[in-house]
């Protein structure tokens, strides 16, 4: 995988540095999700205890590179215990629960003010096409949990009105609009 443009330059064209952020969190340990992990260790760092064991177990699951958030080690951690749990206490960024593709799989919603609410998926799907055809990756932790948790989501977006960005959707990441442009 090849970039135009890091993270961190992407950061700094709206003003920011990755030590300028409060928190961190993560989809799931693929190392697809977690490459700039390690940029935002003084952050404190949100995740689901299964998730953390998994990352720094001895022999750590498929698709783990441990390089890419080794510092995430010794950042401060608050472990999440709740199926949602609100990072700023007013409901505008919630991380929620999504296991199956991961254990501690967890999708965030943000409600901005004219975009609307917002849930970034993870790999909660990975293509469109896996809603209306229901399939399943082969590769889940536990398909039998993803679709409990999809038909969860799926219930979840449909009563709150909130879109559904998937993060491996080429085309549509395509039409999303990229740093330094922004959603309000």
């Amino acid at each position: 995988m090849t970039l135009a443009k890091s993270l961190k330059a992407q950061l700094a064209e709206v003003g920011y540095a990755a030590r300028d952020m409060t928190y961190v969190a993560l989809s799931h340990y693929h190392w697809d999700h977690t490459a700039n992990s390690n940029d935002f260790a003084p952050a404190t760092w949100l995740v689901r205890q299964v998730e953390r064991d998994a990352m720094f177990a001895d022999k750590p699951p498929d698709l783990v590179q441990p390089g890419t958030f080794a510092a995430l080690r010794t950042s401060k951690t608050v472990i999440i215990t709740t199926d949602e749990h609100d990072v700023f206490g007013d409901g505008s960024v919630v991380i929620k629960s999504a296991p199956g593709h991961t254990p501690g799989h967890q999708v965030l919603l943000v409600k901005l003010s004219k975009t609307g609410p917002t849930l970034l998926s993870g790999d909660l799907y990975h293509y469109p096409a896996e809603r209306t055809l229901d399939r399943v990756p082969t590769f889940e932790a536990d398909a039998a949990q993803t679709r409990r948790t999809r038909t969860a989501i799926d219930a979840f977006l449909a009563k709150t009105r909130a879109q559904l960005w998937i993060q491996h959707d080429f085309a549509g990441n395509a039409l999303l609009k990229k740093a330094p442009a922004f959603y309000e």
